[in-house]
């Protein structure tokens, strides 16, 4: 049995167009538009300013520390002049259960918050931002239980006798309610209005912005922190921002129905058996494990890291495996990503464009490359991205199609470069800053490059496409292990095109201890 679900594509997009009353004739009626919203915090012209962003910081149980809380006081000491947060997903984990909120969200981020003073006293549908935050849905933001699971942990039965094991995996007993509880932590829960006049009241009071697409949402800092849907666009300092739902355009692509199809076919059935097996020998090697012996506790982590990787490649298979019978792919939001950044291109006021989502189309972490997920989203941001390249023609000249694009779901902080990949995404510059709380991953051992194969085969010949230029994530072993969690602070200078001054912050877990590791500021 698996220890999580994720919903289908049809019931994520179905479930959150209904949570925000997606074009409701009374929201169309005031020619509202639901995917944009303006900033309001008296500084939004000004073209030099600053951001963070993070990425995968639901810290969950760690051994006696928390990192998510040590990065939080770091970003603390460094927000000078930052004007908002960037989340890149994963907001609390193992699954995204409303009760993880206040030890995952609300406490370690008490200083971003209106009343944070006293953060049990905040609840996780009734957060207010002094610095904005603002997040894309990240996988684990939608993952619910197995039925099985979740009335054996509501019934306070511990998952590690269900086990046999000593591994501990932060589930809750509610799970997300496929996306639910990140519905109403972040976005405006419009459901929740019973009556018409309600809903009239609320929109007249807060969809005040104006912009060229009709009113939108404003957003407030210390007053009404909501955000419009689960991707949407904003501008700041003469830079669009495009934030996407990512989780709903990874389905993996069908499997052909050819011999070279299944033998693929067969040869992932084989590794998902594989990969049982492994993780059943975890689970038993777990069991001998002392977690209160400092060396045992070490080595439990680390299996927990492969139970948790176990688990992830185990899904991915199962999608590939599924493929066939769910194509569903959300190509009203690739559409909409497609007319804006068109429409970006042609506003003279614009001049850059950052795209920002979970799922990291080039990445060189240890389980990530090689997943179906990962190719489906590439596949689907390039047909995008090559659609707004025909269109714009000359106006982009040397330029990339967008200046920046930054992702998360890899636990590690990496910067790469694509080179001419035949595609709009070939010279752009990608930044994963998915390593900000949660269990750290490795760098695959096959190094910096990736290599893009042509077709299923395994002996199908391949391509460079993209070169990391540097990585960051968990690295040694035993006593010699290091866990450098990271966010980042990004300066944007003025000037068309702009420059952006990206500099990493480390905050190192090292035999028991921290420390913050300085790593140069560098400007692409």
């Amino acid at each position: 049995m698996q220890f999580i679900l994720d919903p289908s594509i049809a019931d994520k997009i179905r479930k959150m167009k209904e949570r925000v009353r997606w074009q409701d004739p009374l929201i169309v009626k005031q020619q509202i538009d639901q995917t944009r919203f303006v900033l309001d915090d008296g500084t939004a012209d000004s073209p030099e300013f600053s951001f963070l962003v993070v990425g995968d910081s639901g810290s969950g149980r760690h051994w006696g520390y928390n990192p998510q809380r040590q990065l939080a006081k770091l970003m603390v000491a460094n927000r000078d002049n930052c004007r908002f947060l960037l989340h890149t997903g994963d907001v609390v984990y193992l699954v995204g259960s409303r009760e993880y909120y206040q030890d995952n969200f609300i406490k370690p981020y008490q200083e971003f918050l209106v009343g944070g003073e006293d953060p049990k006293s905040i609840a996780y549908d009734q957060m207010i931002f002094n610095l904005p935050i603002l997040p894309v849905p990240g996988n684990h933001d939608y993952y619910d239980l197995p039925i099985v699971f979740g009335l054996m942990a509501k019934a306070a039965w511990p998952l590690r006798k269900l086990l046999r094991s000593q591994i501990d995996l932060d589930i809750g007993w509610r799970g997300s309610h496929q996306g639910r509880t990140y519905a109403k932590a972040f976005l405006d829960y419009l459901q929740g209005f019973q009556n018409k006049e309600e809903l009239v009241r609320h929109l007249d009071r807060h969809y005040t912005g104006e912009t060229d697409t009709g009113r939108c949402l404003r957003y407030q800092p210390g007053r009404y922190t909501r955000l419009p849907n689960r991707y949407y666009t904003f501008r700041y300092g003469g830079i669009d921002f495009f934030a996407l739902d990512s989780n709903t355009f990874n389905a993996p692509l069908p499997i052909p129905a050819t011999p070279e199809g299944e033998a693929f076919r067969r040869l992932q059935e084989k590794r998902r058996e594989e990969l049982d097996l492994e993780k059943l020998r975890i689970l038993e090697i777990s069991d001998t494990l002392n977690p209160n012996n400092p060396g045992e506790a070490e080595q439990l982590d680390d299996l927990e890291t492969q139970l948790e990787q176990i688990e992830e490649m185990t899904l991915d298979i199962n999608k590939q495996l599924a493929s066939n019978r769910e194509t569903v792919i959300d190509i009203e939001q690739l559409d909409w990503l497609r007319q804006r950044l068109i429409e970006s291109w042609n506003t003279k006021e614009v001049r850059g464009r950052i795209l920002y989502f979970h799922h990291p189309p080039y990445v060189t972490e240890t389980t990530k490359w090689d997943q179906a997920q990962t190719l489906a989203v590439r596949h689907h941001l390039r047909q995008a991205l090559d659609g707004v390249a025909e269109a714009v023609g000359s106006l982009a000249e040397d330029r990339g199609i967008v200046d920046l694009v930054l992702c998360g779901h890899a636990h590690c902080l990496e910067y790469l470069r694509t080179v001419d990949t035949g595609h709009a995404d070939s010279h752009l510059h990608w930044i994963i800053c998915g390593g900000s709380g949660y269990s750290l991953r490795r760098q695959r051992s096959e190094g910096p490059n990736l290599m893009e194969p042509f077709g299923l085969s395994a002996n199908a010949s391949t391509h460079l496409v993209a070169k990391s230029q540097f990585f960051i994530g968990r690295h040694g072993h035993g006593s010699k292990k290091r866990r450098p969690y990271s966010f980042l602070r990004i300066n944007v200078r003025d000037g068309r095109p702009p420059k952006f001054q990206v500099q990493p912050f480390i905050g190192e877990r090292f035999q028991g201890q921290w420390s913050d590791r300085y790593m140069e500021p560098f400007l692409i």
